[in-house]
Parts: C-alpha cells; sequence; structure tokens
C-alpha cells in the first residue's frame, strides 16, 4: 500500500531544525513553520478531492516547474506572486526526490541563518 502523502510529508519536514507543524489561519489543512514563519503548507482545493503542497521557491523556480509538467506544478493562488509554488500530490507518480529539494529550498529561504548553517 502506498505510504500516505501527509505523512511521508510531515515526516520531511519536521526533520528540520526547530520546524513546527501548525495549521494555517483557520485552516485544519497541515502547515509546517520554523519560528512561526511558514515554509510548507498543504491544500486540499477547498473539495477534499485534490492535494497539493505550497513552498517558497527560489526566483526562476514557477517557470521553470510549471513549464515542465503542469499537470504537476501550478502557481498557488495569494501567494504564487510572492514566487511560491505548488506541486499536486494526487497526480500519480509522486517524484519524492523533487518534492524533497522544493521542500529544502523553501525551509532555506525562511529560516535564520544559524539554523541553516546546521544542515548538510
Amino acid at each position: 500500500m502506498a505510504e500516505d502523502p501527509i505523512a511521508r510529508l510531515r515526516k520531511i519536514c519536521l526533520a528540520y531544525p526547530e520546524a513546527v507543524e501548525k495549521p494555517f489561519g483557520g485552516h485544519t489543512a497541515p502547515a509546517w513553520r520554523i519560528r512561526d514563519k511558514m515554509f510548507a503548507m498543504t491544500s486540499d482545493g477547498g473539495d477534499g478531492s485534490t492535494l497539493s503542497l505550497w513552498c517558497k521557491a527560489p526566483p526562476g523556480a514557477q517557470d521553470v516547474l510549471v513549464g515542465s509538467d503542469p499537470d504537476r506544478f501550478f502557481i498557488p493562488p495569494y501567494v504564487g506572486h510572492k514566487g511560491w509554488i505548488a506541486a499536486r500530490l494526487d497526480v500519480p507518480p509522486i517524484n519524492w526526490p523533487i518534492i524533497e529539494t522544493i521542500i529544502d529550498d523553501s525551509y532555506r529561504m525562511t529560516a535564520p541563518k544559524r539554523l541553516v548553517a546546521m544542515l548538510p
């Protein structure tokens, strides 16, 4: 049986120094923060039938990812204009190495330099 994507995201995100899980606003979907700054969040599209991961992304990443696989990656509403990227997790197969890289980039862009220096 395939691993639950939320469980896998939780394992990835909480492995970072001082990362905590705390939903965004009044939502119940999982989100991960470092010192109360969000670096990753999930969305169910409002209908519960879709699942996506939203993360901060370095300059140019949106264009590259959306351009390379628009069925999987998209610019999320509300935060897309700030450079965030979204990845659909309900489109098999999930490319976990890419998801891990996206999360890593987002954490490094959000965390204080002292915590980033602790990473390999």
